[in-house]
């Protein structure tokens, strides 16, 4: 069926959504992951520095990491999803590879539904894409995309207030 580009059909036409690929989404996720924690590594070795040239030996015997490590990476994680993704709908990487986080008709996600499904994505992203994948949809949604009503999309030509939606996989 042939449908006009989205935003530029007429009313009762149906309206096409172009989703983004798995592969560009993990791209996506990628950068994200090493600008976040590069930014994070920055901000601890600043803020331990004075430590360890107080006492260099002292600190050889640490492990780094570990569980409040992780808590604190996947919160600040995730309050960087929820601030991108409700404001622009795009991470910093998102940007970098023109793909976006939408609601079901195209449009801006609110704080809510961002908020789910970034949660999936920054303390439960393997079981979150494991089980996207294998009970996927025609809206190739992760698990928690799909409890929070959001799609990632090309972002060139996105705009709120679709109806009668085609969704069409990159």
């Amino acid at each position: 069926m042939d449908s006009a580009p989205a935003g530029g059909s007429s009313p009762g036409q149906p309206s096409e959504i172009v989703l983004a690929k798995w592969s560009t989404r993990f791209w996506a996720w990628l950068i994200d992951f090493i600008i976040v924690n590069i930014v994070l590594g920055a901000i601890f070795t600043a803020a331990t520095l004075p430590f360890w040239l107080a006492d260099p030996g002292g600190w050889s015997n640490g492990k780094p990491g570990g569980p409040l490590s992780y808590g604190i990476t996947s919160l600040v994680f995730f309050a960087y999803w929820i601030y991108f993704e409700s404001t622009t709908g795009q991470s910093l990487g998102k940007m970098a590879l023109k793909i976006k986080t939408t609601n079901l008709v195209g449009g801006k996600p609110d704080i809510r539904n961002a908020a789910i499904q970034s949660f999936g994505k920054a303390f439960l992203l393997p079981i979150d894409v494991i089980l996207g994948w294998i009970f996927t949809n025609d809206k190739r949604q992760r698990i928690f995309s799909r409890a929070g009503n959001t799609i990632v999309v090309r972002a060139a030509g996105t705009e709120q207030g679709y109806q009668n939606i085609n969704y069409r996989k990159e």
